[in-house]
């Protein structure tokens, strides 16, 4: 087994805790869909919430969907002019037996445009 990373990022519509929850809590699901995995194959989670976003820690979307003994971390982004609002990235680093060319990668709704050239 190797230790990849996957990359995501989903763009909230509102800063309110149960949005939030529904949004991380999809984006997290297509991950592990996408890319096989389950629970077991994370190796810890960083997320990372734009400075506009304060109803909720993003980690507890992960909690609420039972990945309750996996290391997560929350941090700000930098508050850079012009950056897209409402945005929260995660890097999970997971252990798998994939080629790091066949991570898939989730970029949710308008966030597909942070990253164009990895977004599935």
């Amino acid at each position: 087994m190797a230790v990849r990373a996957v990359r995501g990022a989903v763009q909230l519509e509102r800063d309110e805790a149960g949005h939030m929850d529904e949004r991380v809590g999809a984006l997290l699901t297509a991950v592990l869909e996408r890319n096989g995995l389950t629970a077991d194959d994370l190796i810890s989670i960083w997320f990372t919430a734009t400075p506009d976003l304060h109803s909720d820690f993003p980690a507890a979307a992960a909690r609420k969907l039972g990945i309750v003994d996996v290391p997560l971390i929350c941090a700000q982004e930098l508050d850079i002019e012009g950056a897209m609002p409402r945005v929260v990235r995660i890097l999970a680093h997971i252990e798998s037996d994939r080629p790091r060319a066949d991570i898939a990668h989730v970029y949710l709704g308008a966030a597909a445009a942070l990253r164009k050239d990895i977004a599935q």
